[in-house]
């Protein structure tokens, strides 16, 4: 079994778009409080993805590369609005950051997230590294498919 260990924060400032960017689009085809059931396509790439539900910054993910044209229309059958962004993976000191500008109803937020070997990892804070959310549900990709950030009453200083 895969196991994703990942902690997420808002990100402050503008240094970190010198970074390419992918353009990606995401639905859900289970947004169950158990598990989501994501295809995503990035760039001319697809992909499925299975998660569990999150136990601390940890859970289980399974994720599977498929054929474009399936994400393709596997994305047309996705239970909500499709979420867009545009992803900059980050190097800094050895750890990889991804960071992600929301797109359409979720404009305005911009997200990173790291992948750990552990919860308790140190790893360098990049200077445009803001508040931590990993264990605030709003943050979740499948919970911004429901409730867009732009429908929040109260938005996080950035």
């Amino acid at each position: 079994m895969g196991i994703e260990i990942e902690r997420k924060f808002l990100v402050v400032g503008t240094t970190w778009r010198q970074a390419p960017g992918v353009r990606f689009s995401q639905g859900y085809l289970n947004r169950d409080k158990e598990r989501t059931v994501r295809v995503r396509l990035a760039g001319e790439r697809a992909f499925l993805t299975i998660k569990g539900v999150s136990v601390g910054a940890s859970r289980a993910e399974f994720e599977y590369e498929i054929p474009a044209a399936d994400g393709e229309q596997l994305l047309k059958l996705s239970d909500g609005p499709i979420i867009d962004k545009i992803r900059r993976v980050i190097v800094l000191e050895g750890a990889t950051w991804e960071v992600d500008e929301f797109l359409g109803e979720n404009a305005g937020l911009v997200v990173a997230e790291i992948e750990l070997q552990s919860e308790d990892q140190a790893f360098a804070r990049p200077e445009w590294l803001g508040e931590e959310v990993t264990h605030d549900p709003r943050y979740f990709n499948s919970s911004l498919a429901a409730h867009p950030f732009s429908q929040w009453h109260a938005k996080p200083a950035a």
